[in-house]
């Protein structure tokens, strides 16, 4: 169940991140295509230049080397996320989330992570009601900010 949470809070980090959208990267082995103008020479070279080097098939191209972790999200990280999202699930606006409200969270959450799973189905309603009985720390009957950012971070 820990795997789970710090799989969902990974998850829960990385989705602006997905959100965002680039340009497919360029081979730069590639001639340019008539929508791109050929660099223009440099013209600070000197005139008898070492050979440039041949590059190596086995190292990640830049963009790769340049892509974010899939390193679990740190506690302050998770901490922003719950602030943020926190009174979205709030549905009644107390300071707390219910059972229900909790439910809805992480349904979302491993639908998330997990795209084939059926949140609905009788071994995701079971783990749900484990991981509010976890988060509910002062067995209140409802998680507060404060014990849903301790339960998320656990292990982070």
């Amino acid at each position: 169940m820990l795997k789970q949470m710090l799989l969902i809070g990974g998850a829960a980090v990385s989705f602006p991140a997905l959100a965002q959208t680039t340009a497919p990267a360029a081979d730069p082995m590639a001639p340019p295509t008539a929508s791109e103008s050929a660099p223009a020479p440099d013209t600070t070279m000197p005139t008898n230049p070492a050979p440039a080097p041949t590059p190596d098939a086995s190292a990640p191209p830049a963009a790769a080397q340049s892509a974010p972790s899939s390193a679990a999200a740190t506690p302050t990280q998770i901490a922003q996320i719950v602030d943020t999202e926190f009174p979205t699930y709030d549905a009644d606006a107390n300071g707390d989330l219910n059972e229900a409200e909790f439910s809805a969270w992480m349904k979302k959450l491993r639908a998330a992570t997990e795209p084939g799973v059926d949140p609905e189905s009788a071994d995701v309603k079971t783990w749900i009601g484990q991981a509010f009985a976890a988060a509910d720390v002062d067995k209140s009957g409802a998680v507060n900010n404060t014990e849903l950012t301790g339960f998320l971070s656990r292990g982070a």
